[in-house]
């Protein structure tokens, strides 16, 4: 038989097939050619299993996995050299932000962007809980949205409570598979609800101590969705590793690095120290941003967020 993954659990996975769910696993070891990943089946894989019957209880079991379209990775919980992989098959992403109550900070964001464009994913950016700010942290999203709208990324400002958008977020969403994700605390589940309301999916306060959400997604799981849409929740992360991005190739994830390359004099400039080179020379122009630049260097030289990036909350 032919499903999908609708949810792991680490050791177990369901699987939709006929618009009927298995509980399946893998029989030994499972491995993806060229991917060393502490998950190697994922939400939203494609997956081939069979039936096989003990005690009178009907087990599938995974015998292949179909070639991805995609998928989004970040650093392994415990292994910095492993990936784990968030979701696979993905239409877009809508990437949560908030201004406070948790930040999110554009290394943050631009993190993100940058794997997105290396796994070849569609973002949207989704400025939520507009209903919640102050006259300076609306004039932060304003900022933001200068920041990302020219470079092509789509910015949306949401409420969850207000309902602002919701209609907006659900047209994008009708006929693709979407996944939801950001820091916890940024109101994913809140929104998933005011989307879909019959999901009823549980959610808690923000933790005042630390302004950081207390996780409620332990596993990436998939929904399906009553207007003709699936959506992938995923955990709240608290950073973002970035991994298998070679120097040479990290501004190809930027669009607007990428949009300049032609015109640097070295077609393996890196934007660091080369002369004559049109990212330097865009930014000395305030033609990007600065900040998107500071990221840029981060990923390059290796360096973590300003936090751990390579837990779970």
């Amino acid at each position: 038989m032919t499903g999908i993954v609708y949810k792991s659990t680490g050791s177990w996975y369901w699987v939709k097939a006929d618009n009927t769910f298995y509980n399946c696993r893998i029989k030994g070891k499972f491995r993806i050619k060229g991917i060393k990943s502490t998950n190697p089946i994922a939400v939203g894989d494609k997956v081939d299993f069979t039936i096989e019957t003990k005690n009178d209880e009907d087990t599938g079991v995974i015998i292949n996995i179909h070639e991805r379209e995609n998928y989004i990775v970040r650093k392994s919980v415990n292994l910095s050299k492993q990936t784990h992989i968030l979701a696979a098959n993905i239409d877009q992403v809508f990437l949560l932000i908030t201004i406070n109550n948790p930040p999110t900070l554009t290394t943050f964001i631009d993190r993100f962007l940058a794997t997105a464009e290396a796994y070849s994913v569609k973002t949207i950016l989704v400025f939520n809980k507009i209903d919640s700010y102050s006259i300076d942290e609306k004039a932060e999203i304003l900022y933001l949205k200068d920041i990302y709208e020219p470079i092509g990324y789509k910015c949306i400002e949401v409420s969850a409570i207000e309902k602002k958008n919701i209609e907006l977020v659900k047209n994008l969403m009708t006929d693709k598979v979407s996944m939801f994700s950001g820091h916890s605390g940024v109101g994913k589940t809140t929104l998933v609800n005011a989307i879909e309301p019959g999901l009823d999916l549980k959610t808690k306060e923000i933790s005042e101590q630390h302004k950081q959400g207390q996780h409620t997604t332990t596993f990436a799981e998939m929904f399906d969705l009553s207007f003709n849409a699936q959506i992938i929740d995923t955990p709240g992360i608290k950073g973002f590793g970035v991994v298998d991005m070679e120097k040479d190739e990290l501004g190809d994830y930027f669009p607007e690095f990428f949009a300049l390359k032609q015109h640097c004099k070295f077609n393996n400039c890196i934007h660091v120290n080369e002369p004559h080179c049109a990212v330097k020379q865009a930014l000395e122009d305030d033609e990007i941003s600065w900040s998107r630049y500071k990221s840029y260097l981060q990923i390059l030289e290796g360096e973590e967020e300003n936090y751990r990036t390579d837990i779970w909350d």
